[in-house]
């Protein structure tokens, strides 16, 4: 017999006297974690009946397993809604985006302690609900990143704003190359709010149980924040590769030219393991999906959440609309020859005129329906 798709989010409440500690566990250990439209559902009413629940004092997200928190979207079901009606609209695929960013929208925005536990794979989807979260734990085998270049798609669930946010071009960096990070990265760049071994997992959430709540939320977010700065870590940091390499990575990405960019990192010729695979993720991504990542990061500059989250939804319907997207999970997820045909040989080939028309909310895409 299947089983209830409910059971794709583990919902649990423990008991704290006359306090409850939310946990919503993404259980789906086969995908990584992989993010649905009905688990966004679930995320999104557990926390929307929480945040009204008086008993409830803080929440954590978490995922099941050792290997991932969340590998992100359901990629595949997008790519299907996409083939399913060519040119759109793309109704599973527009409205799994809608339901997802309103998800991440309340996550910036719950008055109550988050902490998401980020442990092993964090990517795409995961890391927008890990950015939404105030306290996100990164562990000894963190591994973030947004590999969406690699399949012609854009950082989205708030990564126009999140990316942004970081010091000197570490966003763009991260948002052209689909480079991987670990936990001494996310904390240096503000991805991690604090380092913690996987192993001690049930060690904060015995002691979360043991906190003096109040009905406070204020109260209650100091609890937490002084709660995680004491807790030691048992294992140490990784090492870190961005601060490192934060010269090459500012020179790499400097300028408003896309394409002198290209050709900077094109003409790299170093030896640094890290660098190269850097360097190759550009290189190696669609062009067309460069050009959109970009231009949604330029001109989301100096945007608000909910401005972000508006724009994000006009480029994912319209990239949904578009074969570049489909093509791109077909080479490295379907057929997994790694050689996607994509629209575009290279940067110069593509047209600014082809690009501009992303950026205009296409006929009957879904609304995006933030609240007030």
């Amino acid at each position: 017999m299947e089983k209830p798709m409910t059971e794709s989010v583990i919902v649990t409440e423990h008991s704290s006297g006359e306090w409850v500690v939310g946990q919503l566990t993404l259980n789906v250990e086969k995908t990584l974690n992989s993010l649905t439209r009905e688990m966004v559902d679930i995320i999104s009413d557990q926390l929307a009946h929480w945040a009204t629940n008086e008993q409830v004092v803080a929440v954590l997200i978490d995922g099941a397993g050792e290997k991932a928190f969340c590998a992100g979207g359901d990629v595949q079901a997008l790519r299907n809604s996409s083939l399913e009606t060519p040119g759109g609209p793309c109704d599973y695929a527009e409205h799994f985006f809608a339901r997802e960013y309103r998800m991440n929208y309340l996550l910036h925005t719950y008055a109550k302690p988050l902490i998401c536990w980020g442990h092993g794979v964090v990517m795409g989807g995961g890391l927008g609900i890990l950015a939404g979260c105030r306290y996100r734990v990164v562990s000894e085998r963190t591994r973030i990143g947004m590999p969406e270049i690699t399949i012609a798609l854009f950082p989205d669930v708030g990564g126009s704003w999140f990316l942004n946010q970081m010091q000197g071009h570490i966003g763009r960096f991260l948002a052209l190359t689909s480079s991987h990070i670990n936990a001494a990265d996310a904390l240096f760049c503000g991805l991690g709010s604090h380092f913690l071994s996987n192993e001690q997992k049930p060690a904060l959430l015995s002691r979360l149980t043991e906190q003096d709540w109040s009905a406070s939320g204020e109260h209650n977010q100091d609890l937490v924040a002084a709660l995680l700065t004491d807790m030691t870590p048992s294992g140490a940091l990784p090492e870190a590769q961005i601060e490192p390499h934060l010269e090459t990575i500012n020179a790499w990405m400097s300028g408003s030219d896309l394409i002198e960019i290209h050709e900077r990192v094109a003409a790299w010729a170093g030896d640094d393991t890290w660098l190269s695979k850097a360097q190759n993720g550009l290189l190696q991504g669609s062009p067309l999906a460069a050009a959109w990542i970009f231009k949604q990061l330029n001109q989301s500059q100096d945007a608000g959440l909910r401005e972000v989250f508006e724009s994000e939804l006009i480029l994912g319907c319209n990239i949904m609309r578009h074969p570049e997207f489909a093509e791109g999970v077909r080479a490295l997820l379907v057929d997994k020859d790694r050689n996607p045909v994509w629209t575009y040989p290279d940067l110069r080939s593509v047209p600014d005129d082809v690009v501009e028309p992303f950026f205009v909310a296409p006929a009957d895409m879904p609304a995006l329906g933030l609240p007030e």
